[in-house]
């Protein structure tokens, strides 16, 4: 069976679970074949308390809105079906993991950690690794990938777990298909002549060009790959 990827956020009433913060809204999306298909799970979720302005500033949710929401304890078992053995993919991880573990063990104790049960990869730093020294917030890689078409007025868990579904598609190379039969060798040892067949259908290019700050980030790092090795990158040979 085929590994199971789904993009998830949440909205929160504020930033610290330790001072008793809770989760107000719950998106995740599951990706079929590198794609955002229609298998999704959404729900707002009453608090049981108040939200702080600030955070209702970037969310737009109000303490009214969520007044006839379920609570946390009434979507639980649903979500956790939803998400079991899939590998979950958050901008800043920690963040929505931990809120969500808090969530988990406040309704029951023999409720498991999202990571005892799931695998977690951080998109966050994902990015980090592939832009170092650059913005990478959701806004700043939509930005940067061209990625447009949704209303940012507000953030919501489910709008953006489907645009992080799109930067993630692209911080990982973008291509929806590849299929390689390369001049190689067959089983029997003789030589294949099957030509290396890959898949291009509904791929949108970005072309993505560097400034100032790219090439001075791209500079440092050439220089710490040189001092922590003590050798010349490879890279140097063609600038």
């Amino acid at each position: 069976m085929a590994k199971k990827f789904i993009i998830l956020d949440t909205e929160t009433t504020g930033l610290e679970v330790t001072k008793g913060h809770k989760i107000i809204e719950i998106g995740a999306v599951v990706l079929n074949d590198r794609k955002k298909s229609s298998d999704h799970f959404h729900s707002y979720i009453n608090p049981g308390r108040s939200i702080d302005e600030e955070a209702s500033k970037v969310h737009g949710i109000t303490n009214e809105d969520l007044e006839n929401e379920p609570m946390f304890a009434e979507i639980a078992d649903d979500f956790i079906e939803f998400v079991q053995g899939a590998t979950l993919i958050i901008h800043n991880a920690p963040f929505d993991v931990g809120f969500l573990n808090h969530e988990l063990k406040a309704v029951s104790a023999k409720h498991p950690n999202l990571e005892d049960i799931c695998e977690i990869e951080d998109s966050l730093t994902l990015a980090r690794n592939k832009f170092p020294g650059q913005r990478n917030s959701l806004d700043a890689l939509a930005s940067r990938f061209d990625i447009s078409g949704y209303d940012r007025s507000f953030h919501g868990a489910l709008l953006d777990a489907n645009i992080l579904a799109d930067v993630y598609i692209f911080l990982t190379g973008g291509q929806s298909k590849f299929e390689f039969s390369d001049n190689s060798l067959s089983v029997n040892g003789s030589e294949s002549n099957n030509k290396t067949d890959v898949a291009f259908e509904g791929l949108n290019f970005v072309k993505i060009e560097a400034d100032k700050s790219d090439l001075k980030a791209h500079e440092k790092r050439l220089k710490e790959i040189e001092e922590k090795n003590k050798i010349k990158p490879i890279w140097n040979n063609y600038s």
